[in-house]
């Protein structure tokens, strides 16, 4: 490496003691500068954080989308550019030394762009899913803070989007929760986020922050695939997903956690989703009927 890269790093956090020291090593000696925006952690977490180097600001949770906001509007940045990470993220050498080279380096120049995708490497109870179109997938982690939006209405995780010209790097971001070695733990998570999805889905919230084009950015292709996905059967479309993820897209190769995770994620945690906004739309109907019918009594 030959610097430090003007970028300030920020991770949110929320008892991540099990996560975050290889986050934050995976940080030092060339970020500009390290936030840890804690959410009343009252684990190891701040003392990690502390032993680190990270700077640690606390604000209480109500969703990703909204922890995210009030870290871009309240923390003191000093540089431009922000990498936002998750406690269970961490870059493998080769990405630090390509994004220092992108700053610092001889050829560095990234005038009129306004975010760089990094490559997200995913890792399920110590395996590597690299099939199941799993990998490679782009997440927009690293943008111009000026230039960044994010939708408030996203109840589950965080998605950043700029307007402007991006670029895809080619190393890879590890994202490891060791918490979900414990099966139970990914359960119970995943039970809440089907809950919240579902409330999305009921309100037509999920693809609004940007416009679904199929030759566009990542984010804009997998805005295309979500209005798709959208308007196909309940019930039938987890099969579908499923049926698609592992045998069309190879996920059958990644082997016995593989099998576990495709079935999870690709299939168990769409179903409980399906259910769950069946339930609210049955809901919505019956509201309306009520309303309807106590209107005719008038």
């Amino acid at each position: 490496m030959t610097g430090r890269a003007p970028i300030s790093a920020i991770v949110l956090t929320h008892d991540e003691q099990a996560n975050l020291a290889p986050c934050l090593v995976s940080l030092a000696g060339w970020i500009g500068e390290m936030f840890v925006v804690d959410s009343g952690s009252t684990d190891g977490t701040r003392s990690i954080a502390e032993r680190h180097g990270a700077r640690i600001a606390e604000h209480a949770f109500e969703t990703h989308a909204q922890q995210w906001l009030w870290a871009l509007d309240h923390l003191p940045l000093q540089h431009a550019w922000v990498l936002a990470l998750d406690a269970d993220q961490r870059l493998t050498l080769e990405l630090q030394d390509e994004i220092v080279g992108l700053f610092t380096g001889k050829t560095a120049n990234l005038d009129g762009v306004d975010g760089l995708y990094l490559n997200r490497r995913q890792i399920f109870r110590g395996r590597w899913i690299r099939h199941g179109g799993y990998y490679p997938k782009f997440l927009l982690k690293l943008f111009r803070r000026d230039r960044v939006r994010i939708d408030e209405r996203d109840l589950i995780d965080h998605h950043f989007y700029v307007s402007g010209p991006t670029r895809t790097l080619k190393h890879d971001l590890v994202e490891d929760n060791v918490k979900e070695a414990d099966i139970a733990f990914w359960i119970e998570k995943h039970n809440r986020y089907a809950r919240l999805q579902a409330q999305v889905e009921a309100l037509d919230q999920g693809t609004h922050a940007l416009t679904p084009r199929l030759l566009g950015s990542p984010d804009e292709r997998t805005a295309t695939l979500k209005r798709a996905w959208a308007h196909l059967p309940l019930y039938l479309r987890p099969v579908l997903y499923f049926s698609y993820r592992y045998f069309i897209r190879l996920g059958f190769l990644d082997g016995k956690q593989g099998f576990v995770f495709h079935v999870l994620q690709g299939f168990w945690y769409r179903l409980l989703v399906d259910i769950h906004l069946d339930d609210l739309r049955r809901q919505a109907r019956k509201a309306l009927a009520a309303d309807a019918s106590s209107m005719r009594g008038k």
